[in-house]
């Protein structure tokens, strides 16, 4: 998982969090850029969008994995008759 920011492209002005696919090395590219497939994260770090994106691998910033939400239990309905 990276966090894209300005550092890895100016088309970042908003950061995303992303998981590599793959590099795209077919690509004939300008020295220090590259094009990547990845899978843009949503906050609790699921995939929301696959995406091709043109970055500079050295403003790649390893992010860490959201934690776990601990799940509540469903309520019931607790009635009682009397």
């Amino acid at each position: 998982m990276y966090l894209l920011t300005r550092e890895a492209s100016p088309q970042f002005t908003k950061p995303i969090t992303v998981r590599v696919i793959r590099e795209r090395t077919d690509l004939i590219t300008y020295h220090g850029w590259t094009w990547i497939e990845v899978y843009q994260l949503d906050a609790r770090g699921e995939a929301v969008e696959q995406r091709e994106l043109y970055v500079r691998p050295a403003g790649m910033r390893p992010a860490q994995a959201p934690s776990a939400e601990p799940r509540t239990p469903a309520r019931r309905n607790a009635r009682t008759s009397r």
